[in-house]
């Protein structure tokens, strides 16, 4: 890099006394090929953007708004469901109701709902990969120089450590299904890598990352993280200061501005909220516990290895800035009593932390990685295609069984472009297996391409050969099916008292009708939802005035009974 004018090199760099425990040769900081590269992103980013419906909970209140919101159902500003303003930030619910309106006829609604966050997904993708980028060109975090030479190229080896970051997020098993959701945390994500890539790139690129700055954390403030927004803020701007870099160290007000303004939008956009448990005990920290366990697989045992052997630079920039981002998220995890879609936004700090294990790391611990890896998506992916065989054939008996039994109303159907991509990913997982497990020991990312690629595998098979089946399982769609043939026309308006928002959304997303959630609503029909009701179990008496129409099961929850009530005509 070409140092501005009037200013030496070591004004820009500063030399580092401390050596790094990183030992990697020429030959081991080769990049990842950039076309094997992008073709692991496409197929970790496409599957399940087509063909499915909302799944249930947060994705289906979250399309039903935006669906709403483009239909002209409810307002844009003070969105509702069935009567009831739901508890979540509008921004996110506008780039749906936005991509509905202007795309949805083409592709469909939940196509066109889906279509932005993908963006999005892909826009995290490139922000953690040039934000490892940075932080590994930094003078701390460059390996150790050999007596004799042959050491790894600064860029070069900058690569390969951006290259085994994005592998490692990609990994992390937490991100798997909320990472391809239409719900508001994957836009908190995005602004987080941002965030990460506007204090990585500061010193290299300080116009860009100050701007950068000034989008991010007001986005996540907005995006309904405010909080997280204030913390990683404050984190930024000491770290700014404590920086040897002049640039960076200019940044730091244009961090806390950005901070001040995250501040002030969550406060006119109404994303303030009280989310602290009130209660903890020692049952909480043990569960919690274990979501840490696999939420951040394979990532965290990488980052305690980082942590230990990079104790002496943990105030250096490629060490406190992933750590900062990553040490927020999780404080807001214990804060919200275990919330995972608050632990959602750790990954990319932590993705970036578990690539500087690697060039720490002992040839039998990569050994150790590889072969669990192996073993454990080969695993998977044989029992997906079992599955899947005896859904098709009925052989073997037991599996088909245990289908039918789970999911008695679900009809299987052969579909060959459900099949095609599920024995190509099979057959490239075959090669990986057989590539990693010859003479390539050289590649700092080597340990990585297992446990992204297997990711990348069982998410492609559950969203082609079994996407039918999950579709029926996590749809609500089955659900409202059922009711139907129960409510005759005309219905004026279906009152709800007291039903999740998540089955309000269902009904306005799957039924023709008008829902009223809030009480005293003066319908014809009335539902109502009882939990843990075993399979004979009777309904309730019914309330005055209301006489029983019907009681439905869930198609897939035996303890769940839904009680159709109808208001007698005069």
């Amino acid at each position: 890099m070409r140092p501005p004018a009037g200013r030496t090199r070591r004004d820009i760099i500063p030399r580092v006394n401390t050596p790094t425990p990183a030992l990697v040769t020429r030959r081991g900081a080769v990049p990842l090929p950039r076309l094997a590269l992008l073709l692991l992103s496409t197929v970790y980013v496409l599957p399940g953007l087509f063909g499915r419906d909302p799944w249930r909970n947060a994705e289906l209140i979250a399309y039903a708004l935006m669906e709403a919101m483009a239909q002209g159902r409810t307002s844009w500003f003070a969105p509702t469901l069935g009567g009831l303003p739901p508890e979540t930030p509008l921004v996110p619910h506008w780039l749906g109701a936005i991509s509905i309106t202007l795309i949805g006829p083409l592709l469909g609604d939940p196509v066109a709902a889906r279509l932005p966050f993908a963006l999005l997904l892909t826009a995290t993708l490139a922000l953690i990969w040039y934000a490892a980028f940075h932080l590994a060109r930094t003078e701390a975090a460059q390996p150790v120089a050999f007596a004799f030479g042959g050491e790894a190229d600064p860029i070069d080896y900058a690569r390969a450590m951006a290259d085994a970051a994005l592998l490692a997020f990609m990994a992390t098993l937490g991100l798997l299904q909320m990472g391809h959701e239409t719900t508001p945390e994957l836009a908190q994500l995005t602004a987080v890598a941002a965030a990460l890539w506007s204090l990585s790139a500061a010193p290299w690129r300080p116009r860009a990352a100050r701007a950068v700055a000034l989008v991010a954390w007001p986005a996540l403030a907005v995006c309904g993280a405010p909080a997280v927004a204030l913390v990683t803020g404050l984190g930024g701007v000491l770290i700014c200061r404590q920086s040897a870099y002049v640039d960076v160290r200019a940044t730091a007000r244009w961090v806390l501005l950005a901070t001040l303004l995250s501040v002030a939008m969550a406060a006119g956009a109404g994303t303030w909220a009280w989310r602290v448990a009130g209660e903890w005990n020692l049952t909480d920290l043990w569960t919690i516990s274990r979501q840490w366990l696999w939420f951040l697989w394979p990532a965290w045992p990488a980052v305690l290895w980082t942590l230990w052997r990079w104790r002496r630079h943990l105030g250096h920039r490629h060490v406190a800035v992933p750590l900062v981002l990553m040490a927020s998220a999780m404080a807001a995890n214990l804060a919200m009593n275990g919330a995972d879609r608050a632990l959602l936004l750790a990954l990319p700090g932590a993705a970036v932390l578990a690539a500087f294990a690697l060039p720490t790391l002992r040839r039998s611990a990569t050994a150790a990685i590889d072969w669990l890896s192996m073993c454990f998506f080969t695993a998977c992916a044989v029992a997906v295609w079992v599955i899947y065989v005896a859904m098709m054939t009925g052989v073997p008996a037991k599996p088909a069984a245990n289908v039918a039994k789970l999911a008695p109303d679900f009809v299987p159907a052969f579909q060959i472009v459900d099949l095609l991509p599920a024995l190509l990913a099979s057959g490239v997982w075959l090669w990986l297996v057989r590539w990693r497990t010859g003479r390539h020991r050289e590649a700092v990312w080597k340990s990585m391409v297992l446990p992204a690629g297997g990711v990348a595998l069982v998410w492609l098979l559950l969203m082609t050969l079994w996407r039918p089946l999950l579709d029926h399982a996590r749809s609500a769609a089955p659900w409202v099916e059922a009711l139907r043939p129960h409510i005759a026309a005309p219905v004026d308006c279906m009152a709800t008292p007291d039903l999740p928002l998540a089955l309000v959304a269902a009904l306005e997303v799957h039924g023709p009708w008008r829902v009223v959630a809030p009480p005293g609503a003066a319908c014809s029909w009335r539902l109502q939802v009882l939990r843990d009701q075993p399979g004979d179990a009777l309904p309730p008496p019914p309330p005055e005035g209301w006489v029983l129409q019907a009681t439905v099961r869930r198609p897939t929850d035996r303890d769940e009974l839904t009680v159709l009530w109808r208001r007698p005509a005069r």
